[in-house]
Protein backbone atom coordinates (compact mmCIF):
# COMPACT_ATOMS: atom_id res chain seq x y z
CA UNK A 1 0.00 0.00 0.00
CA UNK A 2 1.40 4.00 -1.04
CA UNK A 3 2.07 5.78 2.33
CA UNK A 4 0.29 8.58 2.55
CA UNK A 5 2.03 11.89 1.71
CA UNK A 6 2.30 15.26 3.93
CA UNK A 7 2.28 18.92 2.42
CA UNK A 8 6.05 18.72 1.12
CA UNK A 9 8.54 21.68 2.24
CA UNK A 10 10.68 23.03 0.06
CA UNK A 11 13.78 21.50 1.54
CA UNK A 12 11.96 18.37 0.84
CA UNK A 13 11.75 19.10 -2.49
CA UNK A 14 15.16 20.51 -3.37
CA UNK A 15 16.43 17.04 -2.06
CA UNK A 16 14.07 15.14 -4.49
CA UNK A 17 15.74 17.31 -7.55
CA UNK A 18 19.27 16.85 -5.99
CA UNK A 19 18.71 13.61 -5.80
CA UNK A 20 17.40 13.18 -9.58
CA UNK A 21 19.68 15.56 -10.34
CA UNK A 22 23.07 13.29 -8.55
CA UNK A 23 21.91 10.10 -9.93
CA UNK A 24 21.69 10.66 -13.50
CA UNK A 25 24.91 12.78 -12.89
CA UNK A 26 26.43 9.60 -12.07
CA UNK A 27 24.69 7.49 -15.19
CA UNK A 28 25.61 9.57 -18.20
CA UNK A 29 28.70 11.36 -16.87
CA UNK A 30 30.19 7.85 -16.52
CA UNK A 31 28.81 6.86 -19.58
CA UNK A 32 30.37 9.84 -21.78
CA UNK A 33 34.10 8.89 -20.23
CA UNK A 34 33.98 6.59 -23.08
CA UNK A 35 34.79 9.30 -25.67
CA UNK A 36 38.13 9.83 -23.43
CA UNK A 37 38.67 6.07 -22.91
CA UNK A 38 37.97 4.70 -26.64
CA UNK A 39 42.09 5.41 -28.06
CA UNK A 40 44.04 3.94 -24.95
CA UNK A 41 41.59 0.81 -24.71
CA UNK A 42 41.25 0.57 -28.29
CA UNK A 43 45.31 0.25 -28.50
CA UNK A 44 45.29 -1.72 -25.47
CA UNK A 45 43.02 -4.78 -26.59
CA UNK A 46 44.59 -4.01 -30.40
CA UNK A 47 40.73 -3.47 -31.47
CA UNK A 48 39.43 -1.46 -34.58
CA UNK A 49 37.13 1.83 -34.51
CA UNK A 50 34.40 0.03 -34.97
CA UNK A 51 34.97 -2.92 -33.05
CA UNK A 52 35.62 -0.56 -29.82
CA UNK A 53 32.97 1.67 -30.77
CA UNK A 54 30.35 -1.23 -30.79
CA UNK A 55 30.58 -1.13 -26.99
CA UNK A 56 29.08 2.36 -26.65
CA UNK A 57 26.23 1.28 -29.32
CA UNK A 58 26.29 -2.11 -26.63
CA UNK A 59 25.73 0.81 -23.95
CA UNK A 60 23.21 2.85 -25.42
CA UNK A 61 21.41 -0.50 -27.27
CA UNK A 62 20.95 -2.08 -23.76
CA UNK A 63 20.26 1.71 -22.37
CA UNK A 64 17.31 1.68 -24.47
CA UNK A 65 16.19 -1.80 -23.93
CA UNK A 66 16.44 -1.09 -20.20
CA UNK A 67 14.45 2.04 -20.02
CA UNK A 68 10.79 0.80 -20.57
CA UNK A 69 11.90 -2.00 -17.53
CA UNK A 70 13.13 0.62 -15.18
CA UNK A 71 10.19 2.73 -15.84
CA UNK A 72 8.08 -0.53 -14.78
CA UNK A 73 10.57 -0.76 -11.85
CA UNK A 74 10.06 2.17 -10.30
CA UNK A 75 6.46 2.50 -10.89
CA UNK A 76 6.26 -0.43 -8.78
CA UNK A 77 8.63 -1.27 -6.67
CA UNK A 78 9.97 2.69 -5.76
CA UNK A 79 13.10 4.86 -6.11
CA UNK A 80 14.96 2.67 -3.60
CA UNK A 81 15.05 -0.78 -5.69
CA UNK A 82 15.40 1.04 -8.73
CA UNK A 83 18.31 3.26 -7.78
CA UNK A 84 20.06 0.62 -5.75
CA UNK A 85 20.35 -2.18 -8.92
CA UNK A 86 21.40 0.98 -11.02
CA UNK A 87 24.48 1.74 -8.70
CA UNK A 88 25.31 -1.91 -8.18
CA UNK A 89 25.23 -2.60 -11.77
CA UNK A 90 27.03 0.27 -12.90
CA UNK A 91 29.96 0.39 -10.53
CA UNK A 92 30.04 -3.79 -11.03
CA UNK A 93 30.27 -3.29 -14.57
CA UNK A 94 33.18 -0.91 -14.54
CA UNK A 95 35.09 -2.47 -11.72
CA UNK A 96 34.78 -6.15 -13.83
CA UNK A 97 35.86 -3.77 -17.14
CA UNK A 98 39.13 -3.20 -16.19
CA UNK A 99 39.94 -6.74 -16.43
CA UNK A 100 39.05 -7.51 -19.48
CA UNK A 101 41.21 -8.87 -22.18
CA UNK A 102 38.87 -9.15 -25.10
CA UNK A 103 36.37 -7.57 -26.95
CA UNK A 104 33.34 -9.40 -25.28
CA UNK A 105 34.79 -9.10 -22.25
CA UNK A 106 34.54 -5.20 -22.41
CA UNK A 107 31.03 -5.64 -24.54
CA UNK A 108 28.97 -7.55 -21.57
CA UNK A 109 30.46 -5.18 -18.64
CA UNK A 110 30.85 -1.93 -19.82
CA UNK A 111 27.90 -1.93 -22.70
CA UNK A 112 25.60 -3.78 -21.39
CA UNK A 113 25.83 -3.88 -17.56
CA UNK A 114 26.90 -0.53 -17.87
CA UNK A 115 23.58 0.08 -20.01
CA UNK A 116 21.45 -1.95 -17.69
CA UNK A 117 22.47 0.36 -14.65
CA UNK A 118 22.56 3.75 -16.36
CA UNK A 119 19.16 2.91 -17.51
CA UNK A 120 17.70 2.55 -13.91
CA UNK A 121 19.77 5.77 -12.47
CA UNK A 122 18.74 8.20 -15.55
CA UNK A 123 15.71 10.43 -16.26
CA UNK A 124 13.48 7.42 -16.37
CA UNK A 125 13.22 7.40 -12.66
CA UNK A 126 13.84 11.09 -12.79
CA UNK A 127 10.67 12.07 -14.63
CA UNK A 128 8.48 9.20 -12.36
CA UNK A 129 9.90 10.88 -9.18
CA UNK A 130 9.36 14.56 -10.44
CA UNK A 131 5.85 14.55 -12.07
CA UNK A 132 4.35 13.06 -8.80
CA UNK A 133 5.38 16.07 -7.01
CA UNK A 134 5.41 18.82 -9.65
CA UNK A 135 2.61 19.80 -11.27
CA UNK A 136 3.89 23.81 -12.31
CA UNK A 137 6.79 24.39 -14.56
CA UNK A 138 7.47 21.06 -15.52
CA UNK A 139 9.53 22.40 -17.96
CA UNK A 140 12.19 23.55 -16.03
CA UNK A 141 12.00 21.20 -13.16
CA UNK A 142 12.33 18.04 -15.68
CA UNK A 143 15.50 20.55 -17.17
CA UNK A 144 17.71 20.07 -13.78
CA UNK A 145 18.08 16.87 -13.53
CA UNK A 146 18.71 16.39 -17.21
CA UNK A 147 21.49 19.04 -16.54
CA UNK A 148 23.42 16.65 -15.17
CA UNK A 149 24.40 15.14 -18.39
CA UNK A 150 26.11 18.26 -18.69
CA UNK A 151 27.45 18.72 -15.70
CA UNK A 152 28.56 15.17 -15.79
CA UNK A 153 30.65 15.58 -19.13
CA UNK A 154 32.17 18.39 -17.15
CA UNK A 155 33.38 16.30 -14.62
CA UNK A 156 33.74 12.90 -15.41
CA UNK A 157 35.95 13.36 -18.96
CA UNK A 158 38.13 15.82 -17.61
CA UNK A 159 38.87 13.55 -14.23
CA UNK A 160 39.01 10.65 -16.15
CA UNK A 161 41.58 12.28 -18.63
CA UNK A 162 43.53 13.21 -15.47
CA UNK A 163 43.41 9.51 -13.88
CA UNK A 164 44.78 8.08 -17.53
CA UNK A 165 47.92 10.36 -16.77
CA UNK A 166 48.55 8.94 -14.03
CA UNK A 167 47.40 5.30 -14.45
CA UNK A 168 46.58 2.91 -17.31
CA UNK A 169 42.97 2.64 -18.28
CA UNK A 170 42.30 -1.28 -16.27
CA UNK A 171 43.52 0.85 -13.01
CA UNK A 172 40.82 4.30 -14.24
CA UNK A 173 38.11 1.91 -14.67
CA UNK A 174 38.26 0.18 -11.40
CA UNK A 175 39.11 3.63 -9.16
CA UNK A 176 35.85 5.20 -11.16
CA UNK A 177 33.57 1.13 -10.53
CA UNK A 178 34.64 1.37 -6.52
CA UNK A 179 33.74 4.98 -6.39
CA UNK A 180 30.38 4.15 -7.56
CA UNK A 181 29.89 1.19 -5.30
CA UNK A 182 31.05 3.51 -2.71
CA UNK A 183 27.55 5.69 -2.73
CA UNK A 184 25.24 2.57 -3.05
CA UNK A 185 24.94 2.43 0.66
CA UNK A 186 24.60 6.02 1.06
CA UNK A 187 22.36 6.19 -1.07
CA UNK A 188 19.84 3.67 0.77
CA UNK A 189 20.20 6.11 3.53
CA UNK A 190 17.92 8.74 1.76
CA UNK A 191 13.85 8.97 2.21
CA UNK A 192 13.54 6.84 -1.39
CA UNK A 193 9.89 5.48 0.03
CA UNK A 194 8.54 9.21 0.62
CA UNK A 195 10.01 10.39 -2.82
CA UNK A 196 7.97 7.54 -4.52
CA UNK A 197 4.80 7.89 -3.22
CA UNK A 198 4.11 11.12 -4.86
CA UNK A 199 1.88 14.60 -3.34
CA UNK A 200 -1.54 13.98 -2.82
CA UNK A 201 -2.88 15.94 -5.57
CA UNK A 202 -0.91 12.85 -7.78
CA UNK A 203 -2.74 10.34 -6.08
CA UNK A 204 -6.15 11.82 -6.22
CA UNK A 205 -5.24 12.52 -10.25
CA UNK A 206 -4.21 8.73 -10.61
CA UNK A 207 -7.28 7.46 -8.21
CA UNK A 208 -9.41 10.03 -10.18
CA UNK A 209 -7.85 8.62 -13.89
CA UNK A 210 -8.27 4.88 -12.71
CA UNK A 211 -12.35 5.38 -12.27
CA UNK A 212 -12.86 6.79 -15.21
CA UNK A 213 -13.92 4.25 -18.15
CA UNK A 214 -10.58 4.51 -20.21
CA UNK A 215 -8.47 3.91 -16.75
CA UNK A 216 -5.18 5.83 -16.69
CA UNK A 217 -2.87 6.55 -19.07
CA UNK A 218 -1.04 2.80 -19.76
CA UNK A 219 2.42 1.97 -22.44
CA UNK A 220 -0.88 0.24 -23.97
CA UNK A 221 -2.98 2.96 -24.75
CA UNK A 222 -0.43 5.55 -25.04
CA UNK A 223 1.26 3.56 -28.24
CA UNK A 224 -2.54 4.02 -29.85
CA UNK A 225 -1.62 7.72 -30.13
CA UNK A 226 0.40 9.52 -32.91
CA UNK A 227 1.48 11.96 -30.14
CA UNK A 228 3.71 8.90 -28.87
CA UNK A 229 4.61 7.66 -32.26
CA UNK A 230 5.73 11.40 -32.40
CA UNK A 231 7.94 11.40 -29.74
CA UNK A 232 9.47 8.22 -30.94
CA UNK A 233 10.40 9.53 -33.95
CA UNK A 234 12.14 13.06 -32.71
CA UNK A 235 14.05 10.54 -29.69
CA UNK A 236 15.19 8.37 -32.08
CA UNK A 237 16.31 11.25 -34.55
CA UNK A 238 17.63 13.84 -31.91
CA UNK A 239 19.61 10.99 -30.49
CA UNK A 240 21.55 9.53 -33.83
CA UNK A 241 22.36 13.26 -34.48
CA UNK A 242 23.79 13.52 -31.37
CA UNK A 243 25.64 10.54 -30.88
CA UNK A 244 27.27 10.73 -34.05
CA UNK A 245 29.12 13.39 -32.64
CA UNK A 246 29.80 13.10 -29.06
CA UNK A 247 31.63 9.76 -28.74
CA UNK A 248 34.04 10.28 -31.47
CA UNK A 249 34.19 14.42 -31.11
CA UNK A 250 37.53 13.69 -28.51
CA UNK A 251 38.84 11.19 -31.22
CA UNK A 252 38.08 13.34 -33.92
CA UNK A 253 40.31 16.56 -32.92
CA UNK A 254 43.30 14.57 -31.52
CA UNK A 255 43.53 13.22 -35.12
CA UNK A 256 42.83 16.64 -36.38
CA UNK A 257 46.50 17.85 -34.61
CA UNK A 258 45.17 19.13 -30.73
CA UNK A 259 46.61 17.73 -27.29
CA UNK A 260 44.14 14.79 -25.83
CA UNK A 261 44.07 17.06 -22.83
CA UNK A 262 42.43 20.28 -25.09
CA UNK A 263 40.30 18.26 -26.87
CA UNK A 264 39.07 16.56 -23.95
CA UNK A 265 38.57 19.98 -22.17
CA UNK A 266 36.30 21.32 -25.55
CA UNK A 267 34.48 17.87 -24.92
CA UNK A 268 33.85 18.80 -21.26
CA UNK A 269 32.97 22.38 -21.96
CA UNK A 270 30.68 20.99 -24.38
CA UNK A 271 29.14 19.62 -21.33
CA UNK A 272 29.19 22.83 -18.82
CA UNK A 273 27.31 24.96 -21.52
CA UNK A 274 24.92 21.89 -22.28
CA UNK A 275 23.90 23.12 -18.59
CA UNK A 276 23.17 26.45 -19.44
CA UNK A 277 21.11 24.94 -22.54
CA UNK A 278 19.22 23.04 -20.31
CA UNK A 279 18.32 24.99 -17.43
CA UNK A 280 17.31 28.01 -20.10
CA UNK A 281 15.40 26.20 -22.80
CA UNK A 282 13.40 24.17 -19.78
CA UNK A 283 12.14 27.34 -18.90
CA UNK A 284 11.62 29.05 -22.14
CA UNK A 285 9.52 26.43 -23.26
CA UNK A 286 7.46 26.79 -20.62
CA UNK A 287 6.71 30.38 -21.70
CA UNK A 288 7.19 30.46 -25.27
CA UNK A 289 5.96 26.82 -26.43
CA UNK A 290 7.99 23.24 -26.43
CA UNK A 291 7.88 23.42 -30.54
CA UNK A 292 9.24 27.00 -31.19
CA UNK A 293 11.98 26.00 -28.25
CA UNK A 294 13.03 23.06 -29.64
CA UNK A 295 13.36 24.72 -33.42
CA UNK A 296 15.67 27.10 -32.18
CA UNK A 297 18.14 24.74 -30.59
CA UNK A 298 17.82 22.08 -33.40
CA UNK A 299 19.42 25.25 -35.97
CA UNK A 300 21.74 25.66 -33.05
CA UNK A 301 22.96 22.12 -33.10
CA UNK A 302 23.67 22.34 -36.90
CA UNK A 303 25.97 25.31 -36.88
CA UNK A 304 27.76 23.41 -34.16
CA UNK A 305 28.29 20.49 -36.13
CA UNK A 306 29.29 22.07 -39.38
CA UNK A 307 31.41 24.40 -37.28
CA UNK A 308 33.24 20.73 -35.72
CA UNK A 309 33.10 19.80 -40.18
CA UNK A 310 34.93 22.59 -40.78
CA UNK A 311 37.69 21.75 -38.50
CA UNK A 312 39.23 19.30 -40.98
CA UNK A 313 39.46 22.29 -43.63
CA UNK A 314 40.87 24.18 -41.23
CA UNK A 315 42.00 23.22 -37.87
CA UNK A 316 41.16 26.26 -35.95
CA UNK A 317 40.88 27.13 -32.54
CA UNK A 318 37.61 29.28 -33.16
CA UNK A 319 35.97 26.57 -35.01
CA UNK A 320 36.74 24.58 -32.00
CA UNK A 321 35.07 27.12 -30.06
CA UNK A 322 32.18 27.65 -32.44
CA UNK A 323 31.16 23.49 -32.19
CA UNK A 324 31.30 24.12 -28.34
CA UNK A 325 28.99 26.96 -28.17
CA UNK A 326 26.38 26.23 -30.43
CA UNK A 327 26.64 22.42 -30.32
CA UNK A 328 27.46 22.58 -26.46
CA UNK A 329 24.73 24.99 -25.52
CA UNK A 330 22.10 22.41 -26.65
CA UNK A 331 23.45 19.10 -26.20
CA UNK A 332 20.72 16.98 -24.92
CA UNK A 333 17.88 20.42 -24.41
CA UNK A 334 15.23 18.22 -26.51
CA UNK A 335 15.24 15.94 -23.35
CA UNK A 336 13.15 18.11 -21.04
CA UNK A 337 11.17 19.06 -23.86
CA UNK A 338 10.04 15.23 -24.43
CA UNK A 339 9.92 14.73 -20.45
CA UNK A 340 7.74 17.50 -20.17
CA UNK A 341 5.25 16.71 -22.91
CA UNK A 342 4.77 13.71 -21.85
CA UNK A 343 4.20 14.48 -18.39
CA UNK A 344 1.88 16.85 -20.18
CA UNK A 345 0.18 14.62 -22.50
CA UNK A 346 -0.22 11.48 -20.72
CA UNK A 347 -1.06 12.99 -17.38
CA UNK A 348 -2.53 10.63 -15.07
CA UNK A 349 -0.46 8.00 -15.46
CA UNK A 350 2.65 6.13 -15.71
CA UNK A 351 4.83 8.84 -17.02
CA UNK A 352 8.00 6.24 -16.13
CA UNK A 353 6.81 3.72 -17.91
CA UNK A 354 5.76 5.62 -21.04
CA UNK A 355 8.93 7.57 -21.04
CA UNK A 356 10.75 4.53 -20.22
CA UNK A 357 9.47 2.89 -23.25
CA UNK A 358 10.69 6.08 -25.47
CA UNK A 359 13.33 5.80 -24.26
CA UNK A 360 14.29 2.84 -25.89
CA UNK A 361 14.20 5.48 -29.20
CA UNK A 362 17.30 7.09 -27.66
CA UNK A 363 19.26 3.81 -27.06
CA UNK A 364 18.33 3.19 -30.63
CA UNK A 365 19.09 6.35 -32.39
CA UNK A 366 22.54 6.34 -30.01
CA UNK A 367 23.63 3.30 -30.78
CA UNK A 368 23.00 3.39 -34.34
CA UNK A 369 24.75 7.18 -34.75
CA UNK A 370 27.67 5.89 -32.32
CA UNK A 371 28.61 3.15 -34.43
CA UNK A 372 27.48 3.85 -37.86
CA UNK A 373 30.43 6.92 -37.32
CA UNK A 374 32.90 4.13 -36.39
CA UNK A 375 31.91 2.27 -40.00
CA UNK A 376 31.80 5.26 -41.82
CA UNK A 377 35.49 6.39 -40.69
CA UNK A 378 36.37 2.90 -41.47
CA UNK A 379 35.37 2.74 -44.52
CA UNK A 380 36.05 6.79 -45.67
CA UNK A 381 39.08 7.32 -43.11
CA UNK A 382 37.01 10.31 -42.59
CA UNK A 383 33.77 11.64 -39.89
CA UNK A 384 32.40 13.99 -42.31
CA UNK A 385 29.86 11.86 -43.77
CA UNK A 386 29.13 10.75 -40.25
CA UNK A 387 29.04 14.47 -39.33
CA UNK A 388 26.43 15.17 -42.59
CA UNK A 389 24.39 12.37 -41.43
CA UNK A 390 23.81 13.93 -38.14
CA UNK A 391 22.77 17.07 -39.84
CA UNK A 392 19.86 15.26 -42.00
CA UNK A 393 18.98 13.15 -38.62
CA UNK A 394 18.47 16.83 -36.98
CA UNK A 395 16.67 18.55 -39.85
CA UNK A 396 14.14 14.98 -39.40
CA UNK A 397 13.62 15.78 -35.35
CA UNK A 398 13.05 19.32 -36.09
CA UNK A 399 9.93 18.40 -38.92
CA UNK A 400 8.61 16.06 -36.86
CA UNK A 401 7.88 18.56 -33.84
CA UNK A 402 6.01 21.12 -36.63
CA UNK A 403 4.39 18.55 -39.15
CA UNK A 404 2.49 16.30 -35.96
CA UNK A 405 -0.98 17.92 -35.48
CA UNK A 406 -0.60 15.94 -32.01
CA UNK A 407 2.71 18.06 -31.15
CA UNK A 408 0.72 21.22 -31.59
CA UNK A 409 -1.05 21.95 -28.60
CA UNK A 410 0.93 20.57 -25.68
CA UNK A 411 -2.02 19.67 -23.68
CA UNK A 412 -3.56 16.64 -21.66
CA UNK A 413 -4.24 13.93 -24.18
CA UNK A 414 -8.23 12.51 -23.62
Amino acid sequence: MARAAVAPSTRFLGALVAVTFAMNLVARGTAESFAVFLLPVQQGLGLSRPQITLTYAAYMLAYGIAAPLAGQLVDRLGARVTYGFGLASLGSAYLMGGSATELWHYLITVGVLAGLGGAALGMVTASALLSRWFQSRIGFVMSVPYAAVGVGMLVLPPLTQLLLASYDWRTTHRILGVGILVALPLVQLLPLGRFTAGSQHWQALNAAAAATARGPWTVTRAMRTGAFWGLFTIYLSTALAGYSIMPHSVAYLIEQGFEPMAAAGAFGFTGMLSIIGMLAIGSISDRLGRRQTAALSYLSTIMGILSLMLVSVWPSLALVYGFVVFFGLMQGVRGPIIVAMVAVLFRGGGVGAIYGTLSLAMGLGAALGSWCSALIFAWSGSYLASFALAIAAALAGLATFWLLPSLRHDQALG
